[in-house]
């Protein structure tokens, strides 16, 4: 008897015998768009996305902690499904990873000291901080660190910032809302500001930030793709950006 009962629950309830978990890595340490709050929890602009697309797609979801440079590495590795950390869609990682529709699309800048040069040659001798593996840190070689600026990479933003405060840099090298978020609009941040123009060179910073699957993964990509743009036609995700930022976050169109 109790076996037949096993079998006809089986039966009626096929879904909780079979639930779908969509396992998200993410590094927690990039706020607004993610970080861990005092319980542990992810937080943020991306986990509520990685939520609401989980919501969407009907599936169980999990956020799995994973510092910046080592995403790409853990998602080959079978440690999650995809990556959703405000990682920049750019034709090298292209060779590597598959990635949906961008998900928002902002610009980088220069974090200093009001007053500061920052040209091409404005940091001769001095140093920027920017975030390991990151296309910022690509493009602050290529443009600050062979004019003569020593490029320092950091495992987390924040750190970058104290020691900026500390006089060990320079500059600090972000995308403008982690910028304004994480740094000027704190007290510590009196006294420095964005100084010159906004980077986005394509060819450095791709075409906005999407979500990476293993190469060849088209179903999960399809799958993230259609749910990515629901949010966007029923108004999810413009609930979700004005609980984090009062301006566009996803750019013009596509």
């Amino acid at each position: 008897m109790r076996l037949n009962v096993l079998w006809l629950a089986a039966l009626c309830f096929p879904a909780l015998l079979h639930a779908e978990t969509l396992r998200f890595g993410m590094d927690l340490n990039y706020p607004p768009f993610s970080w861990q709050d005092s319980n542990g929890q992810p937080q943020g602009f991306d986990a509520d996305i990685a939520r609401a697309l989980c919501q969407d797609m009907q599936v169980d979801c999990r956020i799995v902690p994973q510092d910046w440079d080592g995403l790409i590495k853990a998602l080959n590795l079978g440690k999650f499904d995809a990556i959703l950390s405000s990682m920049q869609i750019t034709p090298q990682r292209r060779q590597e990873l598959d990635f949906t529709r961008r998900y928002y699309h902002i610009a980088s800048r220069i974090v200093t000291r009001t007053g500061t040069d920052v040209g091409r040659h404005g940091f001769d001798g001095q140093s920027i901080g920017v975030l390991r593996g990151s296309t910022q840190a690509s493009f602050a070689h290529d443009y600050w660190g062979k004019a003569g600026a020593h490029i320092v990479a950091y495992d987390k933003v924040p750190a970058a910032f104290t020691d900026l405060m500390r006089g060990k840099l320079a500059a600090v090298f972000v995308d403008n809302v982690v910028g304004s978020n994480s740094f000027l609009c704190k007290p510590q941040g009196k006294g420095y500001a964005f100084i010159g123009p906004k980077f986005d060179d394509p060819h450095y910073f791709g075409e906005g930030a999407g979500i990476a699957v293993k190469k060849g993964d088209d179903a999960l990509r399809q799958r993230l793709d259609q749910a990515i743009a629901h949010l966007r036609q029923n108004g999810v995700y413009q609930q979700i950006e004005r609980k984090y930022f009062n301006f566009d976050i996803y750019g013009s169109a596509p």
